[in-house]
C-alpha cells in the first residue's frame, strides 16, 4: 500500500535536507534547513513550543525549545523528523496536519536550490491536495483580501475562499495554489482574473501561514 502524501513528503524533505545541508537556504526568509528542521520538530514535539507557533503570548516557550534542539547535531535532527512525533503519530492526524505543511516546507527547500524546477505529483495525489484545500479553503483563505475563487488549471474545477460580487479567479496547478494560499511568493504559473483593483490587492496581500 502506498504511505500518505504526507509521510511521503516528509521522507523527501529530510532525504532533500540532508542532501544540501544545514546551512541551505530556503524559501522561507531568514530560515536555514536547520532553522526548518527544527521547526517541524518543535512544532511536533514540544506542545508548549508549538503553542508558540500559533500564539504570539507564548513565543517564548518556542523559543526555548528551539533553542535547545539547535544544541543537537543536523543529520541527528533530521533522523528524529523521518518519523510522526506526538499525536501526529495518528495515521489521521498526521494526514489532515501535516500533508500541506510538508508539501509546502519541502518546496520551500526544494526551491532554494540552484536551478529548481516545478514538479508534476501523480494525479490520486493532486486530487487529495485539492480535495483538502477545497474543504478547508475558508480557513485557509482567511487572509485573502476581497472575493476569490480558486479553480484547478487541468480540470476546471473551483473553489470559493471568500464569497461576493467582483470576485478574482486565481487559476493555476493544484501545488502552486497551495503555495500561493500560504503566502509562498515561488508559486509559479497563476492566472489572476478580476477587477484589476481586486486583482492588485490579492496580488500584493500578506498570505503568510
Amino acid at each position: 500500500m502506498t504511505e500518505p502524501l504526507s509521510r511521503r513528503e516528509r521522507a523527501a524533505l529530510c532525504d532533500l535536507a540532508l542532501e544540501v545541508g544545514p546551512d541551505s537556504p530556503t524559501e522561507c526568509t531568514g530560515w536555514t534547513a536547520k532553522d526548518l528542521v527544527i521547526h517541524l520538530l518543535v512544532r511536533e514535539r514540544s506542545p508548549l513550543g508549538a503553542a508558540g507557533i500559533m500564539a504570539s503570548p507564548l513565543a517564548g516557550f518556542t523559543k526555548r525549545a528551539s533553542e535547545r534542539f539547535e544544541q543537537r547535531e543536523y543529520a541527528a535532527l533530521v533522523d528524529r523528523l523521518r518519523s510522526p512525533g506526538g499525536m501526529f503519530a495518528i495515521p489521521a492526524v498526521d494526514k489532515a496536519a501535516n500533508t500541506f505543511e510538508y508539501v509546502v516546507h519541502h518546496e520551500d527547500l526544494r526551491r532554494s536550490q540552484p536551478g529548481w524546477e516545478p514538479r508534476q505529483l501523480d494525479l490520486v495525489d493532486l486530487d487529495a491536495l485539492w480535495g483538502q484545500l477545497a474543504k478547508g479553503l475558508g480557513f485557509f483563505g482567511r487572509k485573502l483580501p476581497g472575493p476569490t475563487v480558486v479553480r484547478r488549471a487541468d480540470t476546471g474545477a473551483t473553489a470559493v475562499g471568500k464569497k461576493g460580487a467582483a470576485a478574482v479567479t486565481v487559476t493555476g496547478d493544484v501545488v502552486e495554489l497551495v503555495l500561493f494560499l500560504f503566502g509562498r511568493p515561488a508559486a509559479r504559473g497563476l492566472e489572476f482574473d478580476g477587477p484589476d483593483e481586486a486583482v492588485s490587492a490579492l496580488r500584493e496581500a500578506d498570505l503568510g501561514a
